[in-house]
């Protein structure tokens, strides 16, 4: 089987682009401030992301341990199967030092959580020279401050919607993937069974006809 059919190259393949879209979305994340929006909704994509992908591995590790218990049947030998467990023990990898790194950075930053509140104390906190004048300046840019966070905010929901939806099609394609595996090892083992029940009933045939050929051979001695 060519490596364009091999069921394994097909999901490797699907598994290589999402752990690629994942360490591009990781650099704008270590590249966004800590207690931004953004970094916020970064955050959560890529944890989505290292769980979807960590699923996706998985699910191939667990297809190469099917093959290794016969892989002549699958036509491949024990340098490829040692070559497919290093790959899926690099992509785990690569998605846990991307996953560690996330977690300690929203743990260390809070999500960001002083962002719109900490920045309205932050005004409160504004000399009071000219109260009366400077108190209506604030509360004009208070607001205006809120209507552009919120703005903002509804439109990182609407783009982590977006990515969802992508992210879910993605999985939904790597699950009829492994369903195609799934049912070609069935139909496999349905393959084996019967050629086990076709060399039964040959034998059973040979038995008779050694018996019929024994039995002649003594009448003609009589």
């Amino acid at each position: 089987m060519s490596s364009a059919q091999d069921p394994f190259y097909i999901v490797k393949e699907e598994i290589q682009e999402s752990i690629d879209k994942l360490q591009s979305t990781f650099r704008q994340w270590e590249n966004s401030p800590g207690d931004s929006g953004e970094h916020v909704h970064l955050t959560k994509e890529l944890l989505a992301s290292c769980e979807s992908i960590e699923w996706q591995v998985d699910e191939l590790d667990k297809a190469i341990g099917v093959a290794s218990r016969d892989p002549s049947w699958y036509g491949i030998d024990e340098v490829e199967l040692e070559k497919r467990r290093r790959w899926t023990s690099t992509a785990r990898a690569q998605v846990g030092n991307v996953k560690k790194t996330v977690i300690a950075g929203r743990d260390l930053n809070g999500f960001g959580s002083t962002s719109a509140s900490g920045m309205r104390r932050e005004l409160m906190r504004m000399p009071n020279n000219h109260q009366t004048d400077r108190s209506n300046q604030y509360a004009a840019q208070d607001d205006d401050f809120i209507q552009s966070e919120s703005d903002r905010q509804m439109l990182l929901i609407k783009q982590q919607d977006e990515e969802l939806d992508e992210l879910s099609a993605s999985v939904e394609r790597i699950g009829g993937v492994g369903l195609t595996i799934h049912d070609e090892l069935l139909a496999q083992e349905k393959i084996v069974d019967e050629l086990g029940t076709e060399m039964d009933s040959t034998s059973t045939r040979l038995d008779f006809v050694q018996d019929t050929v024994f039995e002649s051979s003594n009448d003609n001695l009589k």
